[in-house]
């Protein structure tokens, strides 16, 4: 049970709350062999135990770079961080797991080293979305891991499956959801996007964004509970006082495979794919190693080694990896996912607080 709410809590906390400038330094002919080493930033707890375990030691093994990892605070306050000691010229860390909307805040103030594909072979290997740009091309970042929220339900409740996020909205299940409080993490205006006004194109205007609030309004009489604190969630949806939600589809999985009543769903519109960002901060002077750590986890044997032993879901085209059918699904989906609007979530964040708190969870 402890290992299932650490994994819940410690790094998604962190991302869901979030939440180019200098040249590439030339590649020296050798590396000295007391600068093989590299600062990383991951999230703290569960995962940066299990990457502390699984991942760094191999990398050492197959390049000899030392890595020391940091473990990141929570949201934006790592975003913060690194951009102070940007300005001061000094890396707490040389590469960081960020959030895709923190990616976005430091493009703004040209926090990322721009990275050279042409050093990142295995970049090729990516799902296109993956590849994290500058608006002029560049390429911020690269998908370090990805993971689901999905349609979560208790199963002595609900004996059948449910296969739509309407669901949600059915008059039936009044007074029975657990869904996430925050517009900044639960992604269900993109949900109701997707579900009722054909694609998150919908989002586009203000108009439009208005409509999507008065749709998704008509979930709350359904709604028990808006949760900040999962582990207060997961308990209620296994003891099925809350029998439906949305929840993390490996977490999920996890407490099924503990015995507990539970089953994550991917609804006919997709699960909800969130994801973080491999960069390396413009006062680093490791970018030679950092392309090397990049390239070595864009691998597809690495990333499987994530889905099986981190719980994350590839960020690599899913022919190239060796992962089976039930692995795959513990982690992942064929169903296309619905993409978060990061580019709202920064460019429009007080009108869609103001909108969320007065419309949905006033």
């Amino acid at each position: 049970m402890d290992k299932i709410l650490k994994k819940g809590i410690s790094r998604r906390t962190v991302l869901g709350a979030g939440a180019l400038g200098t040249a590439m330094l030339a590649m020296p002919s050798l590396l000295r062999a007391q600068d093989k080493s590299l600062k990383i930033g991951v999230y703290g707890g569960y995962f940066k135990n299990s990457f502390d375990k699984n991942i760094f030691p191999e990398f050492t093994k197959a390049t000899g770079i030392a890595v020391e990892s940091v473990a990141e605070p929570t949201g934006e306050a790592w975003l913060v961080q690194l951009e102070q000691a940007a300005k001061a010229g000094a890396a707490p860390a040389d590469i960081s797991m960020m959030s895709q909307v923190s990616m976005i805040k430091g493009q703004s103030t040209n926090l990322w080293t721009p990275l050279d594909v042409s050093k990142l072979p295995n970049s090729k290997n990516l799902i296109d979305r993956f590849i994290n740009k500058y608006p002029d091309g560049r390429v911020a970042g690269i998908g370090a891991v990805a993971w689901y929220i999905t349609l979560v339900t208790n199963t002595d409740v609900y004996k059948e499956a449910p296969t739509s996020w309407q669901a949600l909205w059915d008059p039936a299940n009044a007074d029975k959801l657990g869904l996430l409080a925050l517009v900044s993490n639960s992604f269900l205006l993109e949900v109701t996007a997707k579900t009722f006004f054909g694609g998150t194109n919908a989002l586009d205007t203000e108009e439009g964004i208005l409509k999507v609030f008065d749709k998704l309004a008509e979930v709350k009489p359904n709604v028990r509970l808006w949760y900040r604190d999962e582990a207060q969630f997961e308990q209620a949806l296994k003891s099925g006082e809350i029998p439906m939600g949305q929840y993390y589809h490996d977490v999920t999985g996890l407490a099924a495979s503990e015995g507990h009543p539970v089953r994550s769903t991917f609804p006919k519109e997709g699960g909800i794919q969130d994801s973080g960002c491999w960069a390396v901060s413009r006062a680093s002077k490791k970018v030679d190693e950092a392309h090397i750590f990049i390239d070595y986890m864009s691998q597809p044997a690495i990333q499987a080694t994530l889905s099986r032993k981190v719980g994350t879901a590839p960020t690599v085209k899913r022919e190239l990896l060796d992962l089976n059918d039930k692995e795959f699904a513990a982690v992942s989906s064929d169903i296309e996912p619905i993409l978060p609007r990061y580019d709202l979530l920064t460019t429009k964040a007080d009108f869609l607080n103001q909108k969320w708190t007065e419309l949905i969870v006033g």
